[in-house]
């Protein structure tokens, strides 16, 4: 009889542990968590374990383990000969790069910063983007040159230039630009597997950044497409395009505009170049309405050749003047409330958004 009870107390306890194990369970998968750091270091990692032809090079990506630590324990792990320190000489290390590339190796070259590509554009732009088309296809260049790119903080006008535009407007490269934890693995595997230059464009102030991910996203063969953008968030009222860190401000500003009733589509374009102008002009075509957000200069800029592209595509179905938000158009001041007003905020895109939508804070006043 005491057996019996026992059981059936055990089995009553159980049956109230049970729910909350599986809840813990079910909420511990669906909360795995990564940084952004952290899907670059195991995209390269995967990549150089896969492929021998794969190195790393760049300045202090092997004994410091890189200035922001995306190569950590590499050195250890594949020595010397595939992870190089490189002296404080872009134009030296790009172009020994660029040399082994064509001899069928697959660099993946690190800036510290991308204003220091600006010491190796030629071997860049004339070199890599070029072989190809000039030598008929039979010089293929597999190389990748990566690292942090925009504004980061405090650092000054020479630190903190995007080169997305820059980089996009040139035939022969392509040019990706991760936001989240996905996008950085993905896109870095794409990239090294590509077989022509690719300009990885990351962003400093993302890489602590967590973001969930998925088994999927974290199995060795995971990797996404260049030239394909992701629609982050639905919506019906207007289209939001950003790329890097401001698809995150885009996604704060949808959760202000929803609460006054204004639904927004935020597209995280994740490639500059090839630009995916199918999936933004879908978009504009069942919303009638576009913003473009980026951190980099208005003039000549990525959201110029996107307002380009739905005016030549989609211009019948825009119910308002496309709204371009975009960096200030003067070298990025230091002082942080000038740095502040240099750059793009959540603000901004709420507020662009709503005169998009006919929504300004004046005509709502009025009525």
């Amino acid at each position: 009889m005491l057996g019996i009870v026992s059981r059936k107390v055990l089995g009553q306890s159980l049956g109230r542990i049970r729910p909350a194990v599986w809840a813990l369970r079910n909420y511990s998968s669906a909360e795995k968590q990564m940084t952004v750091r952290d899907a670059l270091n195991s995209a390269l990692d995967e990549e150089m374990s896969a492929d021998p032809k794969v190195f790393l090079m760049g300045e202090e990506v092997g004994e410091y383990q890189g200035a922001y630590k995306i190569s950590k324990g590499l050195l250890e792990k594949y020595g010397p000969e595939r992870v190089l320190d490189t002296p404080i000489t872009e134009a030296g290390f790009t172009g020994i790069g660029v040399g082994a590339a064509y001899y069928g190796l697959k660099p993946v070259v690190e800036f510290m910063t991308f204003n220091f590509s600006m010491q190796a554009i030629d071997h860049i732009i004339n070199s890599a983007a070029k072989s190809n088309y000039m030598s008929a296809g039979q010089i293929s260049v597999p190389i990748v040159f990566r690292g942090p790119n925009g504004a980061a903080a405090g650092v000054g006008a020479q630190h903190s230039q995007c080169y997305a535009a820059w980089y996009g407007s040139c035939p022969g490269l392509k040019v990706l630009s991760p936001y989240s934890s996905e996008d950085a693995r993905g896109l870095l595997k794409a990239a090294i597997r590509d077989p022509d230059p690719v300009i990885f464009l990351e962003n400093e102030l993302l890489y602590g950044e967590s973001f969930p991910i998925s088994a999927e996203v974290l199995d060795s063969s995971f990797c996404l497409p260049i030239g394909k953008a992701k629609i982050e968030r639905e919506g019906r009222d207007v289209t939001i395009t950003a790329f890097s860190k401001m698809v995150g401000f885009a996604l704060k500003a949808a959760d202000i505009l929803a609460k006054d009733g204004i639904s927004a589509e935020i597209i995280n374009l994740r490639s500059i170049r090839p630009l995916d102008t199918p999936t933004i002009n879908a978009s504009v075509r069942k919303t009638n309405r576009l913003v473009t957000v980026e951190e980099g200069f208005p003039q000549h800029g990525v959201g110029a050749e996107i307002c380009m592209a739905v005016v030549e595509e989609s211009f019948g179905y825009l119910d308002a003047p496309v709204e371009r938000i975009a960096g200030a158009d003067v070298p990025m001041p230091y002082a942080a409330n000038l740095e502040r007003m240099a750059v793009p905020q959540i603000e901004d895109i709420v507020r662009a958004a709503k005169r998009a939508c006919y929504r300004s804070t004046a005509m709502a006043a009025t009525a």
